[in-house]
């Protein structure tokens, strides 16, 4: 007997009732809920594309429920052209991700290359109307702890966002939050910030 979860719906368990040489039969058993998503949608400047796959992964391990890739004035413009980025490559790390955490809840992922139209034409109709926040570790204002409610987070590369792309977040309606002093890596960033917001 197996754990056993269908893409976006129930966990189980499946039996395995047949083996044969080249496939296997089983028996499902699906009548568990499983855990929702969190009701947060992340912006994500754009990694290097080997953190790519590990940040992809703790995206669906942790239960983000969409995840936007964006352009910023820090990510270079290779990284757009990564094979990590087809669309099987992705949902190959969410599915690993989903794995480890014995979830079903497949996160939404979508690529966005131009920043400024990006924030302008559509950031507002896609975050949260309450909690918006652009995760910066110079910010007088620290992340609320358990807020537990929906929001959407900005996080920018490697250096951060520039002062720019600060104001442009800031124009709909992001406030600059902090974790803390320390720059942190994007993907202990992200487990830090749903551990200290979602509890």
């Amino acid at each position: 007997t197996l754990k056993a979860g269908l893409l976006n719906g129930n966990t189980g368990r499946a039996t395995v009732v047949a083996l044969e040489q080249d496939h296997l039969k089983l028996s499902l058993e699906l009548n568990e809920t499983p855990e929702p998503t969190l009701p947060l949608v992340l912006l994500l400047a754009l990694p290097r594309p080997k953190m790519l796959r590990r940040i992809l992964q703790t995206v669906a391990t942790m239960g983000i429920e969409s995840l936007y890739l964006i352009n910023s004035y820090r990510v270079e413009k290779s990284y757009w052209q990564s094979p990590f980025l087809e669309t099987a490559a992705i949902e190959e790390q969410l599915l690993l991700g989903l794995e480890q955490a014995g979830a079903t809840g497949m996160p939404r992922v979508k690529l966005r290359q131009r920043f400024k139209p990006f924030v302008e034409d559509e950031l507002n109709d896609i975050a949260t109307a309450q909690g918006r926040f652009v995760a910066h570790p110079s910010a007088g204002t620290a992340l609320p702890v358990a807020f537990n409610a929906p929001a959407t987070i900005a996080i920018g590369p490697e250096g951060g966002f520039i002062p720019y792309e600060v104001s442009k977040l800031e124009e709909q309606g992001f406030r600059a939050a902090s974790l803390g002093k320390r720059i942190l890596k994007v993907e202990t960033a992200i487990s830090a910030i749903i551990g200290r917001m979602y509890t």
